[in-house]
């Protein structure tokens, strides 16, 4: 769970877009490149700014910093610093793959909130081999809604501790990307009361190891604001006390987004994720609901599914709106505050293209729920 509450910052930072490989665990692998005919760029998932007019960067040659303010209700509102090493290639290597990279990043937060991680991605003949690990370091603190409360007041949730993972992934065909992770995770958590679970995992201190496997197809034509394309993506990972953790427990997750170019300045996208988590599971790698409206850990669960659509109106060069609804259920919940009913989600947002080249916006995101509103500030879109 801890990788998922600081989702919210991942795929939100491509202007450092090394970031999104260092908060969270599988990030390594988060959408293969285009690798079109001859003469076309390549669309990198961890894309490249050197060469773009981006004011608030730092640069030196192959340097790259860059900060990054973000607003969430899980995190409250924070500031990010990463910078970024992109390696050297020659004009052939630039026309089949991305740029290797490492990179380092740090965030902290009004609410006390601290993370910090090293990452590194590298690509090998053209394309068709993937290795990427991080090693972080993370210190939060969330609210939490616990079992019995009704929905009532939430008690502090704090989780501090150290994440590592690593894996390899190669090109099976077209599209299609697979490839093996494994990931170490020592953490410990703290609760303001007493919060007693049948559903998860609360020891105040887990050791969690686990190799997996994951598959991946992406032909989304730019992969942080997507006009076309689909991208599809399931891991599976096991983590054993054969291996070193504290207890064996499986975790699987699956996504299904697909965009749709309406008419030149209209863009139709909608997802679909579902996660699910076997017994002995820790609270903080529980599955939750990734909609817009309510925090991250108001909703914990071993079993969770959700959809969301959104339009894309692009009214101006550099300006566009979006309206977005989406629903999502729960079960086997940490806490009992709705469990098995249909969580709505709906709101309307703000649109503001940083680098153009990249098409990447500045987004200033306002969302409902039952019972909870929130407003999000971020970079790149929600999906």
């Amino acid at each position: 769970m801890l990788p998922s509450m600081i989702e919210p910052l991942r795929n939100r930072l491509p202007t450092l877009a090394v970031l999104a490989v260092l908060l969270a665990p599988a990030a390594w692998a988060d959408g293969p490149a285009e690798t079109g005919d001859p003469g076309e760029s390549v669309a990198n998932p961890i894309p490249d700014i050197r060469d773009d007019e981006l004011k608030l960067k730092l640069q030196k040659r192959n340097w790259v910093i860059v900060p990054i303010p973000v607003s969430n209700p899980t995190l409250d509102t924070g500031l990010v610093v990463g910078g970024a090493y992109f390696y050297p290639q020659t004009e052939a290597q630039k026309m089949v793959q991305p740029a290797s990279v490492t990179g380092a990043g740090g965030f902290y937060s009004s609410n006390k909130s601290s993370a910090f991680a090293i990452a590194h991605q590298s690509y090998f003949s053209e394309d068709k081999w993937r290795i990427g690990g991080i090693v972080g370091h993370a210190d939060v603190k969330l609210d939490l809604s616990t079992p019995g409360t009704g929905g009532g007041p939430s008690v502090d949730w704090l989780v501090k501790g150290e994440l590592f993972a690593a894996g390899v992934s190669r090109k099976i065909a077209g599209k299609w990307y697979a490839g093996v992770v494994a990931r170490y995770a020592d953490m410990q958590q703290t609760f303001g009361i007493a919060t007693p679970s049948d559903e998860f995992n609360i020891d105040l201190e887990t050791v969690a190891v686990g190799l997996g496997i994951n598959a991946e197809y992406d032909n989304r034509d730019k992969p942080f604001n997507s006009y076309t394309g689909r991208k599809f993506k399931f891991s599976a990972v096991t983590n054993s006390e054969g291996l070193g953790s504290d207890d064996t427990y499986q975790s699987y997750s699956a996504s299904y987004a697909s965009y749709h170019l309406i008419r030149p300045s209209l863009v139709l996208a909608w997802e679909l994720q579902g996660c699910s988590k076997s017994d002995e599971a820790p609270l903080w790698d529980a599955c939750r609901l990734d909609l817009r409206g309510f925090s991250a850990t108001d909703y914990l669960g071993r079993l969770s599914v959700s959809g969301q659509v959104e339009v894309r109106w692009k009214f101006h060069r550099k300006w566009g709106a979006v309206a977005f609804a989406g629903s999502g259920y729960y079960r086997d919940a940490f806490s009992e505050v709705r469990e098995r009913e249909a969580i709505p989600s709906y709101g309307i947002g703000l649109r503001f293209m940083v680098l153009e080249s990249q098409r990447i916006n500045m987004r200033l995101d306002y969302g409902r729920s039952t019972d909870s509103d929130a407003v999000y500030l971020s970079v790149g879109e929600a999906f």
